[in-house]
């Protein structure tokens, strides 16, 4: 029986590489859409879609419960197409709901179901400021002001959800992604102080299911202003990795 995974966000850009990655590596993917117009390509790319949005925190218990997945994955985000720099403002607010309240129903609904695995994306440019490049040992910038205290606390808060399933014997863990590039991100080539291309992220989600012990993780290239050593020796993770490439075993 193949292993059931349970992936938020499966339509989004990085959702929409990692499902057929996880699909070649032989699980059975369960993919969440708040559109129906985007269940079709899902289907095509081997998953079977979910409609359903993360604020009903009924509706997704009750099919995450229904599913019984053994691995969660949350790469839920909320950004306007192309990132346009005139939307972003609200995308700040709307992705701070999605990481608080959005994660907490997320979560809630996995232990419900007995599942306590997850893996979550988070993002590399939370730190505070400090010698570089940062670790994930480094402290988050909970210090900030404006939108960027919107963005950190929401950092914050979806990181302590995830990480408390360690707390009871889970494996909880945090992949804290560099500026993502590449198909689907709004930006075809390498941008901000520790760019990632989309397909790198995918495979950095697939090798923290497969081998993960739980904790966070920075992702992000060579040259970045984090340290991605800590994947790169942990998860086998390589910043050049790309969906062409054979899965990893």
């Amino acid at each position: 029986m193949k292993e059931k995974v349970f992936l938020a966000g499966a339509a989004g850009a990085v959702g929409a590489v990692l499902t057929p990655l996880l699909v070649e590596s032989g699980y059975e993917v369960y993919g969440t859409t708040r559109h129906l117009e985007r269940m079709d390509g899902m289907r095509e790319a081997g998953a079977h879609p979910v409609l359903v949005d993360v604020f009903d925190r009924e509706t997704l218990a009750n099919a995450i419960e229904c599913i019984a997945p053994s691995i969660v994955i949350h790469q839920l985000t909320d950004l306007p197409p192309g990132l346009d720099p005139k939307r972003m403002s609200d995308a700040t607010v709307r992705n701070a709901r999605i990481r608080g309240e959005g994660t907490a129903n997320l979560v809630s609904a996995a232990r419900a179901a007995g599942c306590e695995r997850i893996v979550a994306q988070s993002i590399a440019w939370a730190y505070a400021p400090g010698a570089t490049p940062h670790a994930e040992s480094q402290p988050l910038d909970l210090g900030t002001e404006g939108a960027r205290a919107v963005t950190v606390v929401g950092v914050a808060a979806l990181e302590r959800w995830v990480l408390s399933i360690n707390e009871s014997g889970g494996i909880g863990t945090v992949l804290r992604y560099g500026n993502l590039y590449g198909p689907g991100t709004g930006r075809d080539a390498p941008q901000g102080a520790s760019p990632l291309h989309v397909e790198a992220a995918a495979w950095a989600a697939l090798l923290a299911v497969q081998r993960s012990t739980g904790g966070v993780f920075n992702v992000a290239e060579n040259g970045a202003e984090v340290t991605s050593e800590k994947a790169k020796r942990e998860l086998g993770w390589r910043p050049d990795m790309r969906l062409q490439q054979h899965v990893a075993q």
